[in-house]
Order: C-alpha cells, then sequence, then structure tokens
C-alpha cells in the first residue's frame, strides 16, 4: 500500500473511519495482541494492575455527595460493584467512617436483568419535592444516553413516565409533568456535529411526536438546549442557541411561549443567582460607557438588566498573572423566599495556583472575605450544597496530598471554619518527593509555567525517565490534583511527572485560550516544546529518557510532538486523539470544534490547520520515538477513526515501534470501569518504562 503525503486529498486510509466499521473493527483486532503482548506479558504488570485496582477501589476513597432533599446521594464503584451503586444516605451516617447506605439503583444488577452492560451517566432529580429523577444510561460509555425516569421514593423505574432512546439527549425538568426535550427526533433534527437542534417542551402521558417545539437552531450550530432555573421566587425558563463552543444566544422563554434574547456579546458567559445576572466577557466589552476586559465578572439585577439597564457592578477584574477559574453559589431560602444572606464564592487563580473568595450583597453592596487556607502549590475548591442554605462542601488536594473534603456553613461568616468529613487514602509515600513550579520562556518569549513532581533526592543526570503530560486547548486548566494510583505506576518506579500549562488552556483566562485557537495553534505547540527543553537542560533528563501524554486535544497537542519535534522525545502516549485535522470534522462530533481549530473545508484556513495536522506531517525520512495510540471503539466524540488511521499510515511507511489499543467500552475515557483503568494505565506504564527507563 502506497502513501502520499504531499497530496491531502488522497488518502490510503479511509477505510478504517467508522466506529462499527467490520473491516476497521479487524484491523484494530489484529492490532491489539501486539500491543498486549509487549507490554502486559511482563512479570510486573499483573502486581502492578492488582495494586493499582487496589488502590482505585479502595474502601477508604472520599464517596462524593450532593443532597437531594433531606437525603445525601453517592455513585460508588468497587470490586464487588464494577459498574455502580446509586446510593444514599443521612448526614449522621455520612460523618461516620463507615455509613451504612440504602441502594437506590444497582447497575450491574440493571446490566444482568437487562442483558445490557449499561454505563452510568448520572441522576438529575426534580427540585424541590426530589420525588422523581431522570437517570442517564449508555450502553458502551459512550456520549449517547438512554434517559429513564425514576421514582426516587419506591426505587424503581416509572414504566408509564418520560423515556428517550438512546441519543445525545440533552433533557431536564420543568416541573413534574413536563420536559425541555432536545434529542434526535428523527430525519433533520441534529446539527452537523450529531447533536440535537430542536428544543421541544414534553407534556407527561403524551407522546414525543406530539412535543410542541419551541426553538429550531440551524444545521451549522452546534446544539440547541432548554433548561429551566427552579430557584424560588426566580424561576426562568431558558433556551440557548449554541452556535460553537465560545459563541451562543441565549433567550427568556416567558409564560406565553415567546423568545426574549438576552442582550449579550455571544462570546459572555451567562447565568442567573437569585435576582442578579452574571456576565463574563470572552473579550474586551464597551458597554454604558465603559470598557470591561475579557475574563471579568460583571453582575447588576437581572429584570433592570432586561428592561434596558446597563449599570454593571465588577466582581472581578483580572489581571497580568490572576484570572477568575470559577463562580458558585450559595442559596439561602426562607419559607420559600429568598433572603439577602446568599453569597457567592470566586475562585482566583494566580500563576495556575488558586485562592477562594466569599462575596455577599449587602444593602446594595457587595462585601469581599478571602476564604479558605490551602498548602502551597495545592488546589481549593468550594461549593454550595443545596439550593436552600449556605452550606458549602470544600476540597483540598495537591500532587502529592490526599484530597480532604470538609462541610461548612456561611451563616456566620467566611471565618467560621469548615468541619472535616473525609480525608482519601495515600496511595503512595509522598514523603519521599516534591513539588516544584517552574516557568519555561516559548519561541516568542512568553513565559509558561510547568510543574514538577520529583523524588527529593533526583539526581540531574539526564537519566530520569520523565514523563510531560499537556493539553492545551478549549480554555481547561491543569490544576494540581492528587496523583493517587499514578504515584504507584510512576513515581514509585522511578518516574518524574510534569503538567505544562500551555497556552489554549484557562490557566490565564481568555485571553490565554484565545492566543493558541486557529491560525495560532502552533503556539501551544511551541510552549510545550519549549518546556521539554527547560526539562532537558536543567538535565533533569534528556531526550532519551523524555515521553509526552496527552488525550483528545491532548492526544492532538502529543501527536504534534510526535512530528514536530520528535528528536525532543523518548517516547509519545497519544490517547482518544484527534489526528486527522482535514477530516476531523466529518468524524463523530469534529464538526463542534471548528471554532478552536478552524474549518478544513476551507481553503484558506487548511493552509494553517494543516500545518498542525499530525496526519499530513508524518515524513518517512525523519526518526521518530515510540509511539502508543490508544482509543475506544465507542468513542463517539471523538471517534477511534483518528488513532486508527494514525497508527496505520505509520506503519505502512515502515516506521518502528508504532503500538496501538483499541478498547471497546468506555467511549471517550477509553475505559468504562476502573479495572479497565487500571489495565490502562499499568500498560502505558510498562511501555514508557521499556522506552525511557533509565536503562533504555
Amino acid at each position: 500500500m502506497t502513501t502520499d503525503s504531499t497530496n491531502p486529498q488522497h488518502d490510503d486510509f479511509i477505510w478504517l473511519e467508522g466506529i462499527r466499521n467490520e473491516q476497521a473493527l479487524a484491523w484494530a483486532h489484529e492490532q491489539n495482541p501486539i500491543t498486549l503482548a509487549a507490554f502486559t506479558q511482563g512479570k510486573e504488570f499483573d502486581p502492578l494492575r492488582e495494586k493499582v485496582l487496589k488502590g482505585l477501589n479502595s474502601p477508604d476513597q472520599i464517596p462524593g455527595i450532593g443532597r437531594f432533599g433531606e437525603k445525601w446521594y453517592n455513585f460508588w464503584q468497587d470490586a464487588k460493584n464494577p459498574r455502580g451503586l446509586l446510593r444514599r444516605t443521612t448526614l449522621d451516617e455520612y460523618r461516620k467512617s463507615e455509613p451504612q447506605w440504602e441502594t437506590v439503583l444497582d447497575i450491574d444488577a440493571l446490566g444482568k436483568a437487562e442483558g445490557k452492560d449499561w454505563v452510568y451517566h448520572g441522576v438529575f432529580p426534580l427540585k424541590p419535592e426530589y420525588k422523581r429523577a431522570l437517570v442517564f444510561l449508555s450502553p458502551d460509555g459512550g456520549d449517547a444516553s438512554e434517559v429513564r425516569e425514576f421514582d426516587l421514593q419506591t426505587l424503581e423505574f416509572v414504566s408509564d413516565g418520560f423515556f428517550l432512546p438512546v441519543a445525545k439527549s440533552r433533557t431536564g425538568w420543568i416541573d413534574h409533568d413536563h420536559l425541555f426535550v432536545a434529542t434526535d427526533f428523527g430525519e433533520d433534527s441534529l446539527t452537523d456535529s450529531g447533536y440535537p437542534r430542536i428544543v421541544k417542551i414534553w407534556s407527561r402521558a403524551t407522546p414525543l411526536s406530539e412535543a410542541t417545539t419551541v426553538y429550531s437552531a440551524g444545521k451549522k450550530d452546534m446544539m440547541a438546549v432548554g433548561y429551566h432555573d427552579s430557584f424560588t421566587g426566580f424561576e426562568h425558563d431558558y433556551i440557548v442557541r449554541v452556535i460553537d463552543f465560545y459563541h451562543r444566544e441565549v433567550f427568556l422563554l416567558n409564560a406565553e411561549k415567546e423568545l426574549i434574547k438576552i442582550d449579550l456579546p455571544d462570546d459572555a458567559k451567562f447565568s442567573s443567582w437569585r435576582e442578579w445576572i452574571l456576565i463574563q466577557p470572552s473579550s474586551e466589552w464597551q458597554v454604558n460607557g465603559q470598557s470591561w476586559p475579557s475574563g471579568s465578572l460583571l453582575t447588576m439585577n437581572f429584570d433592570a438588566f432586561m428592561a434596558g439597564d446597563r449599570t454593571l457592578v465588577p466582581l472581578f477584574v483580572p489581571g497580568d498573572h490572576s484570572a477568575l477559574s470559577g463562580v458558585t453559589a450559595t442559596r439561602d431560602q426562607l419559607n420559600g423566599y429568598s433572603c439577602a444572606c446568599d453569597h457567592i464564592i470566586l475562585s482566583i487563580t494566580r500563576d495556575v495556583v488558586n485562592r477562594l473568595e466569599v462575596l455577599t450583597p449587602k444593602d446594595g453592596e457587595w462585601q469581599r472575605e478571602p476564604f479558605g487556607h490551602v498548602p502551597e502549590l495545592s488546589k481549593i475548591n468550594a461549593w454550595g450544597v443545596s439550593d436552600d442554605s449556605n452550606d458549602y462542601f470544600m476540597t483540598v488536594s495537591g500532587f502529592l496530598q490526599p484530597t480532604s473534603l470538609s462541610l461548612g456553613s456561611l451563616d456566620n461568616g467566611a471565618e467560621q471554619e469548615a468541619q472535616l468529613l473525609k480525608q482519601d487514602p495515600s496511595h503512595f509515600d509522598a514523603s519521599r518527593y516534591q513539588v516544584s513550579q517552574h516557568f519555561a520562556r516559548s519561541d516568542d518569549g512568553t513565559r509558561v509555567p510547568y510543574f514538577v513532581v520529583c523524588r527529593k533526592d533526583v539526581v540531574y543526570d539526564g537519566k530520569n525517565p520523565t514523563l510531560l503530560y499537556g493539553y492545551g486547548g478549549f480554555e481547561v486548566s491543569l490544576d494540581p490534583y492528587y496523583l493517587g494510583v499514578s504515584g504507584v505506576a510512576w513515581l514509585d518506579r522511578g518516574g518524574v511527572f510534569v503538567v505544562a500549562n500551555i497556552r489554549g488552556g484557562g490557566e490565564y483566562g481568555p485571553e490565554w485560550h484565545k492566543a493558541a485557537l486557529k491560525g495560532k495553534r502552533l503556539r501551544a505547540y511551541e510552549d510545550f516544546a519549549s518546556v521539554a527543553k527547560a526539562l532537558i537542560a536543567s538535565n533533569i533528563t534528556s531526550p532519551a529518557h523524555l515521553a509526552a501524554q496527552g488525550g483528545s486535544n491532548g492526544g492532538l497537542l502529543v501527536g504534534n510532538m510526535l512530528t514536530r519535534y520528535p528528536e525532543l522525545f523518548g517516547a509519545i502516549v497519544c490517547e482518544v486523539a484527534l489526528l486527522d485535522m482535514q477530516r476531523y470534522t466529518q468524524i463523530s462530533a469534529g464538526a463542534s470544534w471548528i471554532a478552536e481549530y478552524g474549518d478544513p473545508q476551507i481553503p484558506q484556513e487548511w493552509e494553517f490547520i494543516r500545518e498542525f495536522s499530525p496526519y499530513h506531517n508524518i515524513d518517512p525520512a525523519k526518526k521518530y520515538p515510540p509511539v502508543l495510540f490508544s482509543t475506544a471503539t465507542s468513542d463517539d466524540r471523538v471517534g477511534p477513526d483518528h488513532a486508527r488511521k494514525m497508527a496505520a499510515k505509520m506503519q505502512a511507511l515502515g516506521i518502528p515501534d508504532v503500538y496501538f489499543y483499541e478498547n471497546t467500552e468506555g467511549g471517550h475515557s477509553a475505559a468504562a470501569d476502573k479495572a479497565q483503568s487500571a489495565f490502562k494505565r499499568v500498560m502505558v506504564s510498562e511501555f514508557l518504562l521499556k522506552f525511557i527507563g533509565r536503562e533504555s
């Protein structure tokens, strides 16, 4: 088979496209045994896999909870319940070291009874009674899910209740008898991205075909959704036309079912809270004689805004090194009416390390207090517990610090200390390791932060196996987090772990993201390469001992490390990746990312997209580091097509050490349960140590 990388229109491997394409699946099934034989048959594989799985299944891990009325719900997976249990308890029980749980829904038992390997994708209760819920179940871990109505009192599915077949549905409660539904209604009801474009209101005990259409987006839009804000006294119904990932139109749906557009820049993030409107412009916004910078948080009375007033109040304005990384709120309702003691919690980062502030509206002003304490180079997070109190959850974690969960109240101010509820177990001896933050200089002089986790007694001899991880897209920030079983699978095997906070992410707000959009995409890859060069220059590692790992958009990142900077790396781990950037808009949900990468169907845009399309930049004359491509048949977001085609093309060109692994289940995570996750983690670790270990 011949290849022609100079003619992007010619594609010898298009036959590998199609999630369930039998010819493509046959090829994948031939590849898997080769990869498994190379990296899962060593004497250390099974013991390490069992150790990692034991850590993932630890009974001491924090059971994350959410309050539905008087009950506290948790979804739990372990060795006995690989697909998981939806369960509930009381707060008094939860405080105990071994709470008593009531099973609400057993996903393993459901799958066995129905002959399907269901993957749980969430439960959405009807407020404020919490008697009914919508349960989302995926048949294979992909994004498409079945939706069923569930009775939280009888703990049974409602036999004649709301039901939607498997689709990428967007649905939610309006009240007991009505849902907003955006789903696959049949012919011409989906956008080019494969998401629903029609929003309907569906009434109980009527067929879906009789649901009332309230909005239709265009085929070129990303999707349309409807949602109900149930906050007592300030209920609103909204319809959102999602133009693309970063642009939208928001409409208020009034009692007469008329759409009233909310007059905002289409790249602004919008939410309502009590009587307030909250606006986060992603570009400089000039309004009412004032100019608000990108990344600000602005507010004013919602009704006044809708009436035309633009007297906005800034709650946050970014600085050179600071950005708003999160906004949440507590809600205190008394006898069904909101009182003026609610609070907004802001997460503000400076050089990727965050702090919290509490804002409280009082007497027409916003009072501001610092909130919570966090160790250096760690992450603190807080959010409201429910719709009827000022209680909040708080978590604190770091690369070497297991997550702690505390419960507190803002009734007496931010200084009232939260009470520790749970502490995640330690999976490795953190006392042997250290965390440090550094800054590299990219090609254009931009300062790029990165974290290094390594042994305290690390020897700077250029031989330390080092794994460099990144993402760099969609305004996603890579914050400090507990490494957990990654400490077992990598640090304890002598590895150094590095996280690069490159442009394209959200670490410094919207402008950091926009600096790597579309024709500026190469800036993200230059940033990542600059971190790799800094690691090599420090002599903590060398190209022979340095690997890059990334998934999804991060897979595109490391795919470009493979093709643009092969001399910097000794191995590449490329997971659930985009790689063929000429056809990405025609694969799975790819059309929804045109705002991030550009449209390859437009010749002038393909001109710059081709520069970062790994599939089109493979050069048989170059020497490439060993690469492991991993994906999942059920990934209906990116699609396994990319990894299949890239691996096959490299192999056809005679490039050595090109490995491929395709899991069946798991969707975009490529793992449907913890056993599959442990297997994949250790396989990656074995691959890395073979090619970048100290003796490699």
